[in-house]
């Protein structure tokens, strides 16, 4: 056990499905092959998240991840102290709520910079309440590029058990998005999919790159980014060495990459590949924010405020999220030696 990579696990936002979720998978213990798992929170949430589930693990209290007793059987806690759910509203958005889980994240990225961890997963947040709670960021990654005092690019991976995909723009209105659209952005989202497949156990990666424009712009008749951009810069990636194809239409692009034709999918815009992962595997897909000096990974659902305490939800995400943590922070501590 004392080779597995030490993931710091964080409950989510307590107005949702986190705490329940998150109880629920350390009650099964079904990740103890993979990682040492310690809970960075406030045990109060903890304790609620167990009520929710119906589950009652033993857990012990830590002031610190160093003084964790990796030979006890208890689920280990570092108690921050932090947030007493008796006070905030549960399933509905709360700014203060929003606060307190930034300022969570915030103390475990200071313990990943600081050598203590060797990744975050973290139950899932809401992005509205983590902006009116203070953290404004227009999401969770660039919250941790800027925490982490990351340069140069980074990018989301979405991973369901058939393909991942990346972005090579993100959270920016469409019209934005199309303007973005560069070889250099092309190339370095295609770079990232490489490498964090790579990290993710894809020894050669299989990446196709989605076309821009419907059809791929059928020759230039509607668009000709295909041609003076897309296919160029993939081009260009091949004679590199990095094994990707493109531009492929996006109208058939994840029809083949469901038949496993590719490890990942590189596309140009956020709603052109969201809308087929969330479709082929809502309730199990995991979200990467790739290329972060520190690993964290998430499922890609949501809070599910409408069945918060109802002890339904879902725990399949989640310990996804958790294996993808563990092994590529496991790939890192080998490549690090």
């Amino acid at each position: 056990m004392s080779g597995l990579p030490i993931l710091g696990l964080m409950l989510g936002d307590m107005t949702g499905i986190g705490p329940e979720i998150s109880a629920k998978l350390l009650a099964a213990g079904a990740l103890k092959d993979a990682a040492r798992i310690a809970v960075i929170g406030d045990a109060r949430v903890l304790e609620m998240g167990c009520a929710d589930a119906g589950v009652k693990p033993e857990w012990r209290t830590y002031g610190a991840v160093r003084d964790i007793d990796w030979s006890r059987p208890e689920i280990p806690v570092v108690d921050l102290g932090n947030i007493d759910p008796a006070t905030l509203p549960r399933g509905e958005l709360s700014p203060e709520s929003g606060r307190l889980t930034g300022e969570t994240l915030k103390h475990m990225i200071d313990l990943a910079l600081a050598g203590e961890l060797q990744g975050i997963c973290f139950a899932p947040l809401n992005k509205a309440a983590l902006h009116r709670g203070g953290w404004k960021y227009h999401d969770e990654h660039q919250m941790f590029a800027a925490l982490t005092r990351h340069e140069g690019f980074f990018g989301e991976m979405n991973v369901i058990k058939e393909f991942a995909t990346f972005r090579v723009t993100s959270h920016v209105s469409l019209r934005e998005a199309v303007n973005m659209i560069s070889p250099d952005r092309i190339t370095a989202a295609v770079r990232l999919a490489d490498t964090t497949l790579r990290a993710n156990g894809v020894a050669a990666p299989r990446i196709a790159v989605a076309a821009l424009n419907p059809h791929g712009g059928e020759g230039g008749l509607f668009g000709d980014e295909e041609i003076t951009i897309i296919r160029p810069t993939v081009e260009r990636l091949r004679g590199e060495g990095i094994g990707c194809v493109g531009p492929v239409s996006s109208d058939v692009i994840f029809l083949k990459a469901l038949k496993g034709e590719y490890d990942g999918v590189v596309m140009m815009y956020h709603d052109q590949g969201q809308i087929a992962t969330k479709l082929l595997g809502f309730n199990k897909g995991v979200t990467v924010t790739a290329g972060l000096k520190t690993v964290f990974t998430t499922p890609a659902h949501g809070t599910a405020f409408d069945i918060v305490g109802q002890g339904k939800a879902d725990t399949g995400a989640l310990e996804s999220a958790l294996r993808i943590a563990a092994r590529m922070a496991a790939a890192r501590m080998a490549a690090t030696g």
